[in-house]
């Protein structure tokens, strides 16, 4: 990844990416916003506890700093799940699309963004039909497939050819950090048939989930090989990142976004 730090919000890009005129994307750290500790300080959620006005100071210096219009930006009600949703348009009314933990769309100008503290961006693009998409990857999302699931909505929505598809796995809690029991072991086994390479063991006995792996394994099985993975560990690096683990819970999240551009 090629971090960007101009003097405002410090984010990354995809090495895959870079140079793409016409595709925008960022997953953006905590550094360059205005909230004050422990939301400190580009906190982009909104149900945490930090100051609403901050938070939407920090959401439009993120957008400000891709060129993006955030006010017509969707996002959803993160909950988990492998539900995904297509955008055409920013939903009437309200911030969130649904409650879902993927969106794809083939609207140039329409920004997608999720929010992050630990569980993994993925973020997606198809070069040749013109697709964008982005899921959220915890435990529980990366069992139920939400990454197969992204990959199949493109197909269904917008025949995409999934060896089209280009994935990157962004910034999030590491296999060395993420210590999981019994029964998300057992889950990691149901989904993937195996826990081969995507659960470790330590020498106590303790067991720990690849998250970026299982990520990876999922987007081959639905046949997609264009894949970078950050290898960017959120509780290793609190300083440039959120992480509800290694802060305990009381931390802020951190944005990705992808929007296509005009050609």
């Amino acid at each position: 990844m090629q971090k960007i730090d101009s003097g405002g919000p410090v984010y990354y890009q995809f090495d895959q990416w870079a140079g793409t005129e016409t595709l925008s994307h960022g997953v953006f750290t905590r550094l360059g916003g205005v909230s004050v500790a422990p939301f400190d300080s580009l906190n982009v959620g909104g149900t945490v506890g930090d100051d609403p006005a901050a938070v939407q100071i920090n959401v439009a210096r993120i957008f400000g700093a891709l060129d993006l219009d955030s006010s017509v930006a969707c996002t959803v009600w993160q909950v988990h799940s492998a539900d995904v949703v297509i955008a055409d348009e920013r939903a009437p009314g309200r911030r969130w699309l649904a409650r879902a933990d993927g969106i794809v769309t083939d609207q140039v100008g329409l920004p997608l963004s999720m929010r992050f503290a630990d569980c993994v961006p993925i973020l997606f693009h198809d070069p040749v039909k013109r697709v964008i998409g982005v899921a959220h990857a915890g435990w529980r999302g990366t069992v139920s497939q939400v990454t197969r699931r992204t990959v199949e909505t493109m197909r269904d929505a917008y025949g995409c050819d999934p060896a089209d598809v280009q994935a990157a796995i962004g910034p999030s809690i590491g296999p060395d950090h993420y210590q999981v029991g019994p029964e998300v072991v057992e889950a990691a086994r149901q989904a993937f048939g195996s826990t081969e390479g995507i659960i470790h063991y330590a020498e106590d006995g303790s067991t720990y989930f690849d998250l970026w792996a299982a990520n990876r394994l999922a987007l081959e099985r639905a046949g997609v090989h264009q894949v970078e993975v950050a290898g960017l560990c959120t509780a290793e690096h609190t300083d440039e990142f959120f992480s509800h683990r290694a802060e305990k819970g009381k931390t802020g999240r951190f944005c990705a976004v992808i929007a296509l551009k005009e050609r």
